[in-house]
């Protein structure tokens, strides 16, 4: 009997960079099994105008039981658990396509906004009990991974788990930015904070496992008609 699926997405690189952490974290976990469950890691394209169909054919090949898509925060110092995804599209950077938008709804006649369907809270004790730095945050922002958590939960039924996770830099990318500004081929990065690929993946890891434990107890706790 094939496994039943968890999807885990991130990003491709985007502005400057030739590396997103998001999409390095989505390439350790793919293929893995957490709690009986198969991980199945894609990368989203950083394009308003090819997210939505990618997220459709996403759901379609492998109509997943949870969801968590993933992003990298420059600047960021933590995890960041996402709470709300708004219906705006408002950027502040051109997508990969080189287009910048502004005021644009994601989605025609639909909610301002949705929160989350990831137990945040208990992900966010386990991570920190475990030593992980983690937070939870009121907003993803209104770039491309504010549109990939709203499109998931708007896309997907309220009972499957759903949401998104802000993930730090590399430390490489950090290095990286500061070489280039000591060169002059490149600006001096507005903040130097950044997180090993290995704490970032095992936190990814353990936010899954909780969503998946989290989702069977609900199940449990059921009435049986």
């Amino acid at each position: 009997m094939a496994s039943e699926v968890v999807l885990l997405t991130g990003f491709e690189p985007f502005g400057r960079s030739t590396v997103n952490s998001s999409q390095e974290i989505v390439r350790r976990l793919h293929g893995t099994q957490i709690v009986g469950k198969l991980v199945v890691g894609h990368t989203l394209p950083v394009s308003l105008r090819d997210i939505g169909a990618a997220i459709d054919h996403l759901l379609h090949t492998t109509n997943p039981k949870a969801i968590i898509s993933l992003g990298q925060a420059g600047g960021a110092s933590t995890i960041l658990l996402e709470r709300f995804a708004v219906n705006l599209a408002d950027f502040s950077v051109p997508d990969n396509d080189g287009s910048t938008v502004t005021d644009v709804s994601l989605e025609d006649s639909a909610p301002t906004a949705i929160a989350s369907r990831l137990p945040l809270r208990a992900i966010e004790a386990a991570l920190l009990d475990a030593g992980f730095p983690a937070r939870l945050s009121n907003s993803a922002g209104t770039y491309l991974c504010n549109a990939a958590m709203y499109l998931f939960l708007i896309r997907t039924a309220q009972d499957i788990p759903c949401g998104f996770i802000h993930v730090p830099c590399l430390p490489e990318q950090v290095a990286a930015a500061l070489a280039a500004a000591r060169n002059g081929t490149g600006p001096w990065p507005g903040s130097t904070a950044s997180m090993s690929l290995d704490l970032m993946v095992a936190a990814v890891q353990l936010a899954l496992e909780v969503t998946i434990r989290h989702a069977a107890d609900a199940r449990a706790a059921l009435p049986v008609e």
